[in-house]
């Protein structure tokens, strides 16, 4: 039936009673049901390009600590030596100062056991030998002081000895000039005599008076040159005697100075050797305190790397592994440089760790189960060896805290939080292969926590 009539009879025939109407019913609404289904599909499409998709940036990372004293950390020999035994078994709960592991000497320079006792009598020796030192630079330095005041008198002494002469030398001198003006005067006297008597006023005895008194003036003259001349003598021997005590004083003085200096630098190399003995001695006695491996904090004691007992190892040889016990975990994530641009301190980063079950929607974090929170503290301004940017991802003080379970060196999944945008957009994107949204992160909305670490 084609019911292309104008009087249609469709309502007086039930078309369910017969077979052959039904089965062409039932073929019709077999074929307008892909129709439908394609419509609801194109219809649930156009719906889904219009939610919101959170982009992200993926990347692998693993647990570590955020400060590098909490790392494990591997346990050195400062000094060379021989293991004699161990303290503790690997596992044990250690704290700081344990003893770990005790060593033998191997170098002959250190065998003697009364080593520090020797070196200790060598300083009180050299110790003797400064003091001896400084008593002599002391008595010498009197014996300057001693040489100087006596040169003082003495000088004193030869000067008012020079001065005596010469006064003694104007004494003579002005004793001289007397004489020489008595032997001129009696000269003149035996000269008018001697005229007077050629004229026989004068008499022989008068005469011979005369002259001898003449002579006698000349003879006192010439004993007044002999006395200033012994004078002028001796006010030079008087000045040469200044000059020889200067020189005798000054040549004692300049030895006693010369034997001072001497035993001041006799007194300084002690002090020199003093000081190096007692640096041996400190070197001595902490080389015997580094025969006691101990522990520099408290950890877990996780590995003995060297552990033959009466095995000989060197200054920095590695002898174990120690887990620090206070942790501050953090994740390090590696990021393209690509994605660089994208992360700021304090943006919220989704961390999926290793062990622990997680259904993780990338575009929709808030319908994902089994992630945690955290937040960036710090990018690396360098790249990596693989060409990637290492960044550090610490807790959000404002999720759920991480499982206290996690150990340094786990691995862990992360999805760095970006902007919302629709889907058909991120799909757009993703097929041209562009760059997420590029945005700055609101650094005011970041927690006071990440804000301290920061600073």
């Amino acid at each position: 039936m084609l019911n292309i009539s104008e009087n249609s009879v469709a309502h007086r025939i039930n078309p369910r009673k017969y077979s052959s109407l039904r089965s062409f019913e039932d073929e019709n609404e077999t074929r307008r049901r892909p129709k439908r289904l394609l419509l609801i599909f194109v219809v649930v499409c156009v719906v889904l390009i219009f939610l919101p998709w959170t982009q992200n940036i993926q990347a692998n990372g693993q647990v570590t600590s955020r400060h590098p004293s909490n790392r494990p950390q591997d346990l050195q020999s400062v000094i060379s030596g021989r293991i004699e035994k161990w303290h503790v078994a690997e596992g044990d709960f250690i704290e700081k100062g344990d003893t770990l592991l005790t060593l033998s000497e191997v170098k002959d320079s250190y065998f003697d056991p009364d080593l520090l006792v020797r070196t200790r009598e060598q300083i009180k020796a050299k110790k003797a030998s400064r003091q001896s030192y400084r008593e002599k630079a002391e008595a010498l330095a009197d014996q300057i002081t001693a040489l100087t005041e006596a040169r003082k008198l003495k000088l004193s002494q030869a000067a008012n000895k020079r001065r005596m002469s010469a006064l003694k030398v104007e004494a003579d001198s002005v004793t001289l000039i007397a004489q020489q003006n008595q032997d001129s005067i009696a000269l003149n006297q035996y000269r008018r005599a001697q005229r007077l008597y050629e004229q026989g006023l004068y008499s022989q005895t008068d005469l011979e008076n005369r002259r001898q008194k003449w002579q006698e003036a000349r003879a006192k003259r010439i004993s007044a040159e002999r006395k200033l001349l012994s004078s002028r003598n001796g006010l030079l021997n008087a000045e040469l005697e200044i000059n020889n005590l200067a020189a005798d004083f000054r040549q004692k003085i300049s030895k006693a100075r010369s034997e001072r200096l001497s035993a001041l630098s006799n007194q300084y190399t002690a002090e020199a050797e003093i000081s190096k003995l007692k640096n041996q001695l400190a070197n001595y006695q902490i080389r015997r305190g580094n025969y006691f491996v101990k522990a520099p904090q408290d950890g877990y004691f996780t590995q003995g790397i060297n552990t033959g007992v009466g095995e000989t190892i060197k200054e920095g040889t590695r002898i174990a592994t120690i887990m620090p016990a206070s942790l501050d975990l953090a994740v390090e994530m590696y990021v393209r440089p690509i994605d660089l641009p994208l992360l700021n301190k304090g943006q919220p980063v989704r961390i999926q760790f290793d062990g622990w079950p997680a259904v993780f929607f990338s575009g929709w974090p808030g319908v994902s189960f089994g992630t945690f929170g955290g937040r960036i503290v710090a990018i690396d301004r360098f790249a990596s060896r693989q060409g990637k940017f290492r960044v550090l991802v610490s807790p959000d003080p404002a999720d759920q805290p991480w499982p206290e379970a996690l150990r340094v060196g786990g691995g862990a999944l992360t999805f760095t939080l970006l902007k919302d945008v629709p889907i058909w957009y991120e799909v757009w994107r993703q097929i041209n292969g562009f760059p997420p949204e590029f945005y700055q992160f609101d650094k005011q909305s970041m927690p006071s926590g990440n804000k301290k670490a920061k600073k």
